[in-house]
């Protein structure tokens, strides 16, 4: 029998079971964290339905805060939520020492669960020290896995074709306090962790409706949602056709909006984060500024966001 037992409670995967959006983290023009910008994006998401609010790695741009931003962050988020939905915190790729002192900060704060990216340069860890890391931290704070761990390594990788599945496991049956993931891989892997771990973990798919309704028919909570961001109706009719099993019209909504849309953004230079910022700022969100060396797009990139947004009768 496994070692862990205890699962997913029942609240917090209802929380799971929706679709949530990221924070993504606003700047002023002239690069400092735009918190007011933050708020608003909070009070943005509540008011469109959301039940969970998620700090990542990478929408949240924690690449680009230093460390002191990145907790000032997690402050101003779960302070402002003021207990309206529950918060999932993010770290920053800490050793585990650091990772620790982080989830103790995070559970005085209020949040609700701790995302880890454990760091894995070089192929640098080991199934039995990624256990000991996320067991180390969830002492403090229940915690979330993220299978974006997985692509750290590159070319040093040098790992047995088992050992990604070598870890999930290990985490499943060895790491109590470990009760959600999110999936950004997909594809096998992603059938593989639904199938052996949605009993006691809630899963969350990453990034689009697209990738969450290739999880369903293998046991897949909620989905971390770009609608959520600036269109939550969008997400929501999504969502509760799948819930009602009406695939057609979840689909209808991929094929006709989602789809259109992703290959409308791909079209811009500076990606899809910088893209998202603008939308943002085209529906009065937040500001459209990231900070440097990331790509903030011009007045006439934001003319053409506009322009292609209405063609697309979002905006």
């Amino acid at each position: 029998m496994a070692e862990n037992e205890q699962g997913c409670p029942e609240e917090l995967r209802e929380a799971l079971d929706t679709p949530m959006p990221s924070i993504r983290t606003p700047f002023k023009r002239d690069g400092e964290v735009d918190f007011d910008g933050v708020r608003s994006q909070v009070d943005f998401a509540i008011d469109g339905g959301a039940r969970t609010l998620m700090l990542t790695g990478g929408d949240s741009f924690h690449m680009l805060l230093t460390d002191r931003e990145v907790a000032e962050l997690a402050r101003v988020v779960i302070e402002h939520n003021s207990g309206r939905a529950k918060v999932i915190a993010a770290d920053k790729m800490w050793a585990t020492p650091k990772a620790v002192a982080y989830a103790e900060y995070c559970r005085d704060l209020g949040a609700d669960l701790l995302m880890l990216m454990p760091p894995d340069w070089a192929a640098s860890t080991t199934v039995d020290s990624i256990v000991e890391h996320f067991n180390a931290v969830g002492r403090y704070l229940p915690t979330m896995f993220i299978t974006a761990f997985f692509t750290q390594s590159g070319v040093f990788a040098g790992r047995p074709g088992s050992f990604q599945i070598d870890v999930i496991r290990n985490l499943y049956e060895r790491a109590p306090n470990l009760i959600a993931v999110k999936d950004d891989l997909l594809g096998p892997l992603g059938t593989q962790l639904c199938v052996m771990t949605h009993d006691r973990w809630g899963i969350v798919s990453g990034g689009l409706m697209s990738n969450h309704m290739s999880q369903v028919p293998y046991g897949v909570d909620g989905y971390l949602c770009l609608f959520m961001s600036f269109k939550t109706e969008i997400a929501w009719r999504y969502f509760r056709a799948v819930k009602e099993k009406d695939l057609d019209t979840a689909w209808a909504v991929i094929r006709e909006i989602e789809l259109p849309l992703m290959d409308f953004i791909a079209t811009f230079l500076g990606g899809r984060p910088s893209v998202v910022h603008g939308i943002m700022e085209l529906f009065d969100i937040c500001p459209r500024w990231v900070r440097p060396p990331f790509h903030t797009l011009t007045d006439a990139q934001m003319d053409e966001l506009a322009d292609g947004l209405r063609r697309l009768k979002l905006l």
